[in-house]
């Protein structure tokens, strides 16, 4: 079974992803049901070089799956929430997953296969200059 892509495109920056289908198949079902996505990426407040996408108390219907809090740079992570509020985090350096009551772990739902050598940079964009549009669909078929 080939793998599942998703395109991803974070201001002016374009990605493509793997779904984590194997490790992590409620998590992506849960995501492609919310397919297509589109909101604003944000610095992180506690979680190092990472953005985020707040999403209050969006109800994802899963609980951890193939979670952790040592996402390493183009590991995205959904936190599906209880302890702190919905969110998808889209680490791009060190990262150690956080909020303002501690630690989290979310779940490892896609990793970025192409683009990952623009992450840092655009990481330094969202630090910088601000929110950035995010937009998560799937990847057309060839």
């Amino acid at each position: 079974m080939a793998n599942t892509l998703l395109n991803i495109r974070v201001g002016s920056f374009n990605f493509t992803a793997t779904l984590e289908e194997e490790n992590a198949p409620q998590t992506c079902a849960a995501l492609r049901k919310m397919l297509p996505f589109s909101n604003k990426l944000i610095q992180a407040r506690w979680s190092g070089e990472s953005a985020w996408v707040p999403m209050g108390a969006f109800p994802v219907g899963v609980g951890y799956e193939n979670h952790t809090s040592h996402p390493a740079p183009g590991e995205l992570l959904i936190y599906t929430g209880n302890l702190s509020e919905t969110e998808i985090l889209f680490p791009y350096g060190a990262c150690l997953f956080s909020s303002k009551l501690g630690q989290l772990a979310g779940n490892h739902f896609a990793t970025i296969l192409e683009g990952r050598q623009k992450l840092k940079e655009m990481g330094q964009i969202i630090l910088w200059q601000g929110a950035q549009d995010i937009s998560i669909e799937l990847a057309l078929a060839e």
